[in-house]
């Protein structure tokens, strides 16, 4: 199944768009949007392990959505977050970043590759595929979760967007506090700017046209195995 986003008067060729109903996914679909660039969606179910086959393992030899396959600089990119570079410093001249916001915006980005998705993927996991309930574990993934509610609801104290202009950050970080909030049910009560954030970022259009790639409702973030996409 496949869904093609075309831009008729550039003629430009699509890019290739390997994604599922994740937050990883959405990442990428947010950026393609917000780039307005030609893409065709391929959908890869991760519950029935697509991800494995040898066909999708050369494009990804991890096996893990998404990836995206750019024809007319003839890569091949896996990784959400390298993604987002890619995109960003082949087709986004309005995120392009000066040296000095390029090494803020890399700590930020790290940081939710390191610590926003891996806690909330564990808090997932826990509370929803795990074949027995573990409360200390989810009492665990849960503390840490509103500890990283804190750090971010503390960076945007000052700023509307967490490298104080809408960039990669933002895009890669959104999806998992969306899920976060919405499926997991972690609240925003007492963390005032992130909610503003938040709000903000869900009513950009290419936000909302992404919610339609891949049917991106987020509950598919882990495959049957546990292994987060």
């Amino acid at each position: 199944m496949s869904h093609l986003f075309v831009d008729a008067e550039s003629g430009m060729i699509p890019i290739d768009f390997y994604t599922f109903a994740t937050p990883n996914g959405r990442k990428v679909a947010i950026m393609l949007e917000e780039l307005e660039l030609s893409y065709e969606s391929h959908i890869i179910d991760i519950e029935r392990g697509e991800q494995k086959s040898p066909e999708f393992l050369r494009k990804n030899p991890n096996g893990k959505i998404p990836v995206v396959v750019d024809h007319a600089t003839n890569k091949t990119i896996f990784e959400s977050c390298a993604i987002l570079l890619y995109l960003a410093e082949t087709y986004g001249p309005s995120f392009a970043m000066h040296e000095d916001e390029r090494l803020e915006l890399l700590q930020w980005l790290f940081f939710q590759v390191g610590h926003i998705g891996p806690m909330i993927g564990q808090l997932w996991h826990f509370k929803e595929f795990a074949s027995e309930q573990i409360p200390s574990a989810i009492s665990r993934y849960e503390k840490e979760c509103y500890r990283l509610f804190s750090v971010l609801d503390d960076r945007l104290v000052a700023r509307d967007y967490i490298n104080g202009r809408y960039s990669i950050s933002d895009i890669a970080t959104w999806p998992w506090i969306d899920a976060a909030n919405s499926q997991l049910g972690l609240s925003f009560e007492q963390f005032p700017h992130l909610k503003r954030w938040h709000a903000a970022i869900s009513e950009r259009p290419a936000v909302i046209r992404s919610a339609s790639i891949g049917h991106h409702s987020p509950t598919a973030a882990f495959t049957p195995d546990g292994s987060a996409q």
